[in-house]
């Protein structure tokens, strides 16, 4: 999807590259620790016009199904720059006491700095839904994956209802 007033398909070396992710299909998360948020590849995509979001990944990894596979909730970015980071997250009711969420840079341990995590929040539930949305500015390169993680506190396995992980990058150069 081009838009008629901002190109944001460009190809130049500078100027302003996304890639924006949803889930909308539920993902159950196991209590007590963080969960990589997955999401599927292709035309199921909002937009991805610069690669950074491929079921064939940088490292020669071909992700086979996007609901098993961590990999799948890794966005490459595709140049080095100032990213800004964005997620859009909506849990299931529970009997939570704490919800928690991040944004990390390689949470798989594939490059010399793993699990190097950022913009940690830790959440009491509210009454009713629970629905989040933050944002987070990061140096980001092409050879560090980045991912959204959740978790919480629940005693049993519950649903992540809806997501959605961005990334603009303000390209250097």
């Amino acid at each position: 999807m081009r838009s008629a007033i901002l190109d944001i398909g460009g190809t130049s070396a500078s100027g302003v590259r996304v890639c924006s992710l949803k889930r909308n299909t539920p993902q159950l998360v196991r209590p007590g620790a963080y969960t990589v948020v997955r999401f599927p590849f292709g035309a199921r995509e909002p937009y991805d016009s610069y690669g950074m979001h491929q079921a064939t990944q940088p490292d020669g990894h071909v992700v086979k199904s996007w609901d098993a596979d961590e990999r799948s909730g890794l966005i490459w970015p595709s140049a080095s720059g100032w990213g800004q980071l964005y997620a859009m997250i909506q849990w299931e009711a529970g009997s939570y006491t704490e919800l928690r969420d991040q944004f990390v840079r390689d949470p798989l341990g594939l490059t010399s700095t793993p699990n190097d995590t950022t913009a940690t929040d830790h959440r009491a539930p509210t009454p009713g839904g629970q629905y989040f949305t933050k944002s987070h500015g990061i140096f980001v390169n092409p050879e560090t994956p980045l991912a959204l993680r959740v978790r919480h506190n629940d005693a049993v396995a519950r649903r992540l209802l809806l997501a959605e992980f961005k990334l603009v990058i303000h390209a250097m150069g």
